[in-house]
């Protein structure tokens, strides 16, 4: 009788303690460019988007300065209101006019600046820094002694047009001439900013295309027209609609001219953003401030999105060709 040992069976450990498992690296590298730019989006939507749908908001009621609380549901009565004002297309028209003569010569101007300034001068960083002093001014100082240089009685610009032969100009009070006055002091306080600008963009253009039009005997105007304009193309577009923004905003300069909110005597140089000071904190009616507030920011999005489309159909001619 043959006895078979069988060996004893070890008792089973206890299954060992699992480590929590890590976060996925790929979940935090998809995360993580969020993580940085989610501090802007929570600043934009606190005080740019925040106030402008509650711009929308107010336009719809009546709402007093003095009584900010109380609010009476008007619908679109505001907007129907400002169409039916002669003040609203006055202001609509001086921004306009105002826009165009101060946007126009400025960036000619700056981009006449830039193009000098990128071929090498002696002192060109003393320009170059001197370009941006005007932008460094405050719009009141800037404002205030414009004012003072045109003057009707003794202004140093009339005194000049007086050397010239030409009577004394009443800058305040007449119509074209307070629009030439207000445009040039936005003139002289952006066109330094604009010519560095476009210096940067000059200066991002290869240096072989030059060499190249300059083999071909092309002059420096030829250069300019074929190398310098073309390359520029975006800056340029960049510049216009910034500049249009801008001029849609017309705020301080006519403001500090006279020192009126109704921008002259017959507001011969309100702008929009004047309009909308005198309707809110003139008159205390904020429900049409609102609704002049929201009119500019649709008539800036028109005109911004028309700039670019004509941009886009300058551009494809310029590939047909």
């Amino acid at each position: 009788m043959t006895l078979t040992a069988t060996a004893p069976v070890p008792p089973a450990r206890p299954p060992a303690a699992q480590a929590p498992a890590a976060p996925p690296r790929r979940l935090l590298a998809r995360l993580s460019p969020y993580a940085y730019i989610a501090p802007f989006f929570a600043l934009f939507a606190a005080f740019g988007l925040f106030p402008l749908l509650y711009t929308a908001y107010v336009s719809l009621y009546r709402v007093e300065l003095q009584t900010p609380g109380e609010m009476e549901w008007r619908g679109l009565d505001n907007y129907t209101a400002l169409l039916r004002d002669d003040f609203f297309w006055t202001a609509l028209r001086n921004t306009f006019t105002i826009g165009v003569v101060s946007t126009v010569p400025q960036l000619l101007m700056a981009l006449g600046l830039a193009h000098l300034l990128n071929y090498r001068l002696r002192g060109r960083t003393f320009f170059r820094v001197t370009m941006l002093l005007p932008y460094a001014t405050s719009v009141a100082a800037a404002t205030l002694v414009f004012a003072q240089l045109f003057g009707r009685d003794f202004g140093l610009v009339n005194w000049a047009l007086g050397l010239a032969g030409i009577g004394p100009v009443d800058w305040q009070s007449g119509t074209v001439a307070s629009q030439i006055a207000v445009s040039t002091i936005v003139t002289w306080r952006w066109t330094g900013y604009n010519a560095l600008i476009y210096l940067a963009g000059m200066q991002s253009i290869p240096g072989e295309l030059y060499e190249a039009a300059e083999l071909d005997g092309a002059s420096r105007w030829r250069q300019f027209l074929h190398v310098t304009l073309p390359g520029l193309r975006p800056t340029v577009l960049f510049t216009i609609v910034v500049s249009t923004i801008g001029a849609t905003q017309l705020f301080g300069e006519p403001l500090l001219f006279e020192g009126s909110i109704s921008g002259g005597i017959s507001h011969q140089y309100q702008t929009l953003g004047l309009y909308m000071y005198e309707q809110g904190w003139g008159y205390f009616h904020l429900g049409r401030a609102a609704a002049i507030a929201w009119v500019t920011f649709v008539l800036i999005v028109l005109l911004v999105l028309l700039n670019t489309a004509l941009a886009r159909r300058r551009s494809r001619k310029g590939t047909r060709r």
